[in-house]
């Protein structure tokens, strides 16, 4: 995928690592291999691709954007695999943030409330979630895909230079209330 780059623009501006998987179990109920496979994908995938697009933002700057979740910093049910991964995404983002401020780079992550996504369809409490989203975030609604975009967006202009390593919770308030 870089070749190509490479090949057809020369450079890269912004890389938003948005990949995400898991497996949705306690944790005494996850084998080695869930684990792995979760933390390759949500975090061991971001650092790779980090490494990969550096040297083509090189130079120019750029941006780079991770996708967490409000799993990282709060336990949910059934949710500790990708919680944990989704963590060591945000750990990796401020190190990388440091690391790579000096050629320019800007590095943050956008981490959503619950986002209505077919993702959900995974949980084994979907509705039961989506009725609990909706009852406490004091927006009134639930986070749309739009919602975090606009977040990735602001934070690859102009106005995102100065913003570094920092986690933006976008969760329509769900997160503030007891």
């Amino acid at each position: 995928m870089f070749g190509e780059i490479t090949e057809r623009w020369g450079y890269l501006d912004i890389l938003v690592n948005n990949a995400a998987s898991g497996v949705i179990r306690p944790l005494r109920e996850l084998d080695p291999h869930h684990w792995d496979w979760t933390l390759n994908i949500n975090a061991r995938g971001a650092w790779l691709c980090a490494r990969a697009a550096v040297p083509l933002m090189h130079g120019r700057g750029g941006r780079i954007v991770g996708i967490s979740s409000l799993g990282s910093s709060r336990v949910l049910p059934e949710y500790s695999a990708v919680g944990i991964s989704k963590a060591a995404l945000e750990a990796l983002s401020r190190y990388l943030a440091v690391e790579l401020a000096p050629n320019g780079i800007a590095v943050n992550v956008v981490s959503g409330g619950l986002v209505e996504t077919d993702a959900l369809s995974h949980f084994p409490r979907r509705d039961e979630m989506i009725r609990d989203s909706r009852a406490r975030t004091p927006a009134g609604r639930m986070v749309e895909p739009l919602d975090i975009a606009r977040v990735v967006r602001f934070l690859c202009g102009p106005g995102g230079e100065m913003i570094r390593g920092q986690v933006i919770v976008v969760d329509g308030g769900l997160s503030i209330p007891i």
